[in-house]
């Protein structure tokens, strides 16, 4: 079954920019693809604690009559995946399909790479997320981050900077997490070529090899849902910064992940013994919505960050924004003068915890963090952190393919347009949640 994608987010815009490339001063061009934003509640017990969110915006599979699919611009995964026509399981029956008739690009490939008639027996791969796992096809197909509806292939690699071949998995098995909770179609990755089964299935590998953008990518996630979020490619938006990039070199690129390493973590004025031993390093994730702490060291991480409500009008309406309640903050320190700090706001779930004393009957509002576990990893060891959402909002993050770096500025939200170029999807209530009771 295959469902088309109704979508009011606007088309790709393809903007000239003086991009200060290594290599050149030449003229490149600037790909900003605007991004939609969905919601969806975690729930206990018939309550919504927390939303996790996703941003994702259009992409064009084939040519000449482009199939446009939603995708995720995932930092933290090396394929590009889209469902397939093919695929019958639930988590597929509410997106776009990809219809391999409908393409005159695609060439059907074997897992060495050699090509095969369309209707023998495939190869299949199987992908890992942290939430969830595909299997599928996949085949050489021309791909467009703007929509060139009526051009060949040929021209298009030619005409086109936007443009290029790469091996793309057509998911004919999803599982229900994440792909039937949220509307985005598919998930394109944008980890480093060691993430990527081969160097074709690498998206900007192959961007880079073949097309005329430069090696460079540049996220900014809005703080306000009237804004939308941006995905830059060929360059960063200097309207989106507030000052200079400053790099910090990927750490073991070898593993794939966009990885730094982390020289310390302080909460407030505290130094983690933690990252003593210089083991700790942090992982810049698009597509993870909270920080990831290790996960052998999260409970110490809530207890530190949990505070005590004193506002006392707070506690009489038994209400409460713990994202305006203070806090310390967590100050990520990346060497040679780089900190990022994450504030309360950044950091808090909104809803407030009321703790009840039994055997007192006192009580007290609690603040807590919104943490994300992170499990140990053979490649990454166990002191591995997530720079997920809390710190994409607050700096817009440059991705250097090519110098195998990232580079880090205050981002600048801009005020609201006049009309909307993106959609939000499932937002919550703006009046935030009563406090959980917990009787100890």
């Amino acid at each position: 079954v295959q469902s088309t994608v109704q979508s009011t987010a606007a088309e790709s815009t393809v903007q000239s920019t003086e991009e200060e490339a290594k290599n050149d001063d030449m003229e490149r061009p600037v790909v900003t693809i605007p991004l939609d934003k969905q919601y969806v509640p975690v729930m206990r017990d018939n309550r919504t604690v927390m939303y996790k969110t996703a941003y994702f915006g259009k992409i064009y599979v084939g040519l000449p009559k482009p199939q446009l699919f939603t995708v995720v611009f995932d930092t933290g995964s090396g394929h590009f995946i889209v469902p397939s026509k093919k695929c019958q399981v639930p988590a597929c029956q509410h997106h776009a399909g990809y219809d391999r008739n409908l393409s005159e690009s695609a060439v059907d490939l074997d897992h060495d790479g050699n090509v095969v008639e369309p209707d023998s027996e495939r190869d299949e791969v199987a992908v890992s997320y942290g939430t969830g796992q595909i299997a599928g096809e996949f085949s050489r197909e021309a791909v467009c981050l703007s929509n060139h509806d009526g051009s060949t292939q040929e021209d298009a690699l030619k005409v086109h900077p936007d443009c290029l071949q790469v091996r793309v998995v057509q998911a004919t098995e999803m599982s229900d997490e994440p792909f039937k909770q949220f509307e985005f179609d598919g998930i394109l990755g944008l980890g480093l070529e060691a993430l990527a089964l081969e160097p074709e299935f690498s998206f900007y590998g192959q961007l880079t090899r073949l097309s005329h953008l430069a090696p460079v990518f540049g996220v900014f996630i809005a703080k306000d849902d009237e804004v939308a979020s941006e995905i830059s490619f060929g360059g960063h938006d200097p309207k989106r910064v507030a000052s200079e990039l400053v790099w910090a070199p990927v750490a073991h690129p070898e593993h794939g992940h966009w990885q730094l390493r982390v020289r310390s973590i302080r909460i407030g004025n505290e130094t983690l013994d933690l990252c003593e031993d210089g083991g700790c390093t942090a992982i810049a994730d698009t597509g993870t919505s909270l920080l990831g702490v290790p996960k052998a060291h999260v409970q110490t991480l809530h207890w530190q960050l949990a505070r005590k409500v004193e506002d006392e009008d707070a506690i009489a309406k038994n209400h409460v924004d713990c994202r305006k309640t203070p806090g310390p903050d967590i100050i990520f320190d990346l060497g040679d003068g780089l900190e990022l700090i994450v504030g309360p706001e950044d950091y808090s779930r909104p809803a407030g915890l009321r703790v009840i004393t039994n055997a007192t009957g006192e009580e007290q509002l609690i603040c807590r963090a919104a943490l994300l576990p992170v499990e140990e990893m053979p490649m990454l060891g166990s002191k591995a952190w997530i720079l997920g959402e809390p710190v994409l909002r607050k700096y817009y993050t440059s991705y250097d393919w090519a110098g195998q770096r990232i580079g880090f500025a205050p981002a600048v939200q801009p005020l609201p347009p006049a009309k909307p170029v993106h959609r939000v999807i499932g937002a919550p209530p703006a009046e935030v949640p009563a406090p959980t009771v917990v009787y100890i």
